[in-house]
């Protein structure tokens, strides 16, 4: 084990008018115009583990600086005697996966959840005795072989996958790779167990971690709606609310992606559940692909639209809701009557008043009028500080029309 903490750890100090009392009941961050930025301390490397102090010099804990980020430091552990080793790292991931047994039966879901689980910028998902991790922040990339040793310590798990791709990492200043830390790449696609659904994860090449386990509770919501029903999944991805319809009893699915490779892999979980006869997909624009199936005069008991971020950033953020209308306005149309329309947003930027309003607006252009019957986030392997709330990206409403 290394011991990261010489006597000669950095100390950085906040400035006077910085909000120390913030920090000190939990905030995770510290802002580059809130630290003393000397020569020194653009001098440390991304990743450092340094000492805070606030400006009076008194010691806050220990934390991980990266001057290349507009986050310059990130809270590690309030204690300032702390030293960061493979052993702490086991403490928090025992922590982190004492919940989750305690939440579900099998092992699928996230294990980490960044700053909430006191690991910044890291995400870990489990897939049985594989793990994927997500590097986001540059000290975990420094420190990464201590992270791995502690994960399969604690959890036992035979196969690391670093995915380290995403506009996270970019802005972090960190280059994009994909590795294999340990153990061998699986030969294909990982079966997920899921809502008694079972999805196929490609955890080498899929998007993110290979499979979006945040939405499993809205799947499970969706699902109990749709036994008996005509259910459409758009931006369906591998399959997520179509698989766990299908698994309730829907009378059939199409399921509607631009991807290619990922609708493979949801008509791949399909074949898994014996449920091929009443699955289909269309591989294509989904804007495009809604106003088709209206000018072919197709109506669904369910309809779900789970786009991808249209919002990821504030700048984004007038677009970003302009595209959720226009996704509300197109698929409100193709709800039967009494049906339902659930719609999903995963922008940070977007918060829930300003998406909800946007999928209302869309949804009375469509020429359609409903009522909200259920408001879903992210599953409960997802936790978030209550200091960081818009850190709740997943939203998920669902309209009776």
């Amino acid at each position: 084990m290394t011991n990261h903490t010489a006597p000669t750890m950095p100390v950085v100090r906040l400035i006077p008018k910085a909000e120390a009392r913030a920090i000190r009941h939990g905030f995770p961050w510290v802002y580059a115009n809130e630290l003393v930025t000397d020569r020194r301390t653009r001098n440390l490397t991304p990743g450092t583990i340094a000492r805070l102090e606030d400006a009076n010099r008194v010691p806050m804990g220990v934390v991980t600086v990266n001057p290349a980020s507009k986050i310059i430091c990130r809270m590690l552990d309030q204690d300032p005697e702390v030293v960061i080793d493979q052993a702490w790292f086991a403490a928090r991931l025992t922590r982190a996966l004492a919940h989750r047994v305690r939440l579900y039966p099998e092992p699928f879901y996230r294990l980490v959840h960044a700053e909430a689980d006191g690991l910044p910028g890291v995400i870990i998902d489990r897939f049985g005795d594989l793990a994927v991790v997500q590097p986001n922040a540059a000290w975990a990339d420094v420190l990464i072989s201590d992270l791995v040793a502690a994960l399969q310590d604690v959890t036992g798990v035979t196969t690391v996958i670093m995915n380290g791709t995403g506009r996270a990492r970019t802005l972090e200043g960190l280059e994009e790779k994909t590795d294999v830390l340990v153990g061998a790449a699986p030969a294909g696609p990982v079966p997920v167990p899921m809502n008694g659904a079972t999805y196929m994860a490609d955890v080498m090449g899929g998007q993110k971690t290979g499979l979006f386990f945040d939405q499993r509770p809205n799947h499970a919501f969706v699902a109990g709606l749709s036994k008996g029903a005509r259910v459409l999944d758009v931006f369906s991805h591998v399959g997520g609310f179509g698989l766990a319809a299908l698994a309730a009893d829907a009378s059939s699915v199409l399921a509607v992606d631009g991807s290619a490779p990922a609708l493979e892999l949801a008509a791949q979980g399909a074949a898994e559940m014996s449920v091929s006869d009443r699955f289909t997909t269309r591989k294509g624009d989904a804007f495009d692909g809604l106003a088709a199936l209206a000018e072919e005069g197709e109506t669904f008991d369910v309809v779900i639209c789970d786009p991808p971020a249209f919002a990821p950033s504030k700048p984004a953020l007038d677009a970003g809701l302009r595209a959720y209308e226009r996704i509300a306005r197109l698929a409100a149309p193709l709800v039967a009557d009494g049906g339902y329309l659930t719609l999903c947003s995963c922008s940070h930027a977007a918060d829930l008043t300003k998406f909800r309003n946007a999928s209302a607006r869309g949804i009375g252009r469509g020429g359609r009028r409903g009522q909200i019957i259920h408001t879903g986030f992210a599953g409960p392997d997802h936790p978030l500080l209550p200091h960081l709330a818009e850190s709740g990206y997943l939203k998920a409403l669902t309209f009776r029309l």
